[in-house]
């Protein structure tokens, strides 16, 4: 009950107090909302916050979690242990103890009235995200160039992850040799590789990056597998099986619908098809605003319910799997490469970027830790596994 008053207190003080009162209060205001997640301003533990300017608190109550994250690129602040921190304000809710923000609610709007994954729209994040230098991912991921969530449950190497992801993917759609695979979102063509050379079936890998495409292609040279840069909407044929991993973020809660009924038509009968997705608690509209900024331009998570609505009618829902905090040590373990790897890295990138990627994976790492976003691996057949369907883990 007192901190159900304590954070009523807050909330309302932001919203009476005039302007010179508040930019004098900021501080304080502050000081005390962080508290509520065990946070203190320069204090001693690892996850405590240490502030180099004093603008930081007015932006982060004018621009919340855009203000954390863009007044953390301009080093106005520190902590020791960032994605303790994130996952500590993620735990606590502390983001619901301020006021929507404009921007915040101009997101919403234009994910109502406008499809922001269009097929032109849809560049946008691969033009801001993967056509990065290929010698950034090259030292951030590992050997496989696997760019999504591990499978730790065996795993002591960030390979050896990533490997038993995609063995687990391969033995959830049960892979024969002979069968044809859509692949799509390839990445850097980790998985298509593995599973043409493993499990001998035939890739169709699609990627709207060059550089994933060029990189891909060499990758798989010599095996059954073709690259195309194509947008899902254009893909014709027929398949065994149709994998996305780490793709679906980018399709958008309006083209939910579509993707299926395309992955759908695509499958021959009784034909398999695993999405491989971060998933959120709820149902929205827009991401996090500063993600949407920085990282992934018009990226979406889907909740279960939006894909329940988008399966209705056509798949039959076999297996749901979450293991989203493998997703925690995959992040902790990108950013460590990218740390170790970053002087040979920082000439071909702007001043603030190794401040904006560090952001970026720790923030994340919290925010999986925090258990407030997952990671789904979902098996849909086109008409039901004849004799039930074994749950493979």
């Amino acid at each position: 009950m007192r901190n159900c008053f304590h954070r009523a207190l807050l909330i309302s003080l932001l919203a009476v107090l005039p302007m010179a009162t508040y930019q004098s209060s900021a501080e304080r205001v502050v000081r005390q909302i962080v508290e509520l997640a065990g946070i203190q301003i320069d204090g001693n533990q690892p996850w405590d916050i240490q502030v180099h300017n004093d603008q930081f608190y007015g932006y982060v109550l004018k621009e919340r979690s855009l203000g954390l994250g863009e007044s953390y690129m301009l080093g106005w602040w520190d902590a020791p242990a960032l994605d303790e921190t994130i996952c500590r304000m993620l735990q606590a809710d502390l983001e619901h103890q301020l006021k929507p923000t404009w921007a915040m609610r101009w997101a919403v709007l234009k994910a109502r009235l406008f499809n922001l994954q269009t097929k032109a729209a849809s560049m946008e994040v691969i033009d801001a995200h993967y056509q990065l230098g290929n010698d950034l991912y090259e030292r951030m991921l590992d050997p496989t160039m696997s760019y999504s969530c591990g499978y730790w449950k065996c795993a002591t190497t960030l390979e050896e992850a990533q490997r038993a992801k995609f063995d687990l993917i391969a033995r959830k759609l049960r892979l024969k040799p002979g069968m044809r695979l859509l692949d799509i979102g390839c990445g850097w063509g980790g998985f298509a590789r593995h599973v043409a050379e493993l499990y001998g079936v035939e890739v169709v890998a699609i990627t709207l990056s060059e550089n994933q495409a060029n990189y891909a292609r060499e990758l798989c040279s010599g095996l059954p597998v073709e690259v195309r840069v194509q947008d899902y909407r254009d893909v014709d044929g027929s398949f065994d099986r149709v994998v996305e991993i780490g793709m679906f973020e980018h399709v958008g809660q309006k083209n939910y619908r579509e993707f299926m009924e395309i992955a759908y038509n695509r499958l021959v009968d009784g034909g398999m098809l695993m999405l491989h997705t971060i998933g959120g608690n709820v149902s929205t509209l827009a991401c996090d605003p500063w993600i949407d900024r920085y990282i992934f331009p018009n990226g979406h998570l889907p909740s279960i319910a939006q894909i329940g609505t988008a399966i209705e009618g056509l798949f039959v829902m076999e297996d749901w799997h979450n293991f989203g905090p493998d997703y925690d040590r995959t992040l902790m373990a990108w950013f460590h490469n990218f740390d170790s790897h970053w002087k040979e890295l920082e000439g071909a990138y702007p001043p603030y970027f190794y401040r904006m990627w560090k952001y970026y994976l720790l923030s994340c790492a919290g925010a999986f830790r925090a258990r407030d976003i997952q990671l789904w691996q979902v098996v849909l057949s086109k008409g039901g596994i004849e004799g039930g369907y074994t749950t493979i883990r």
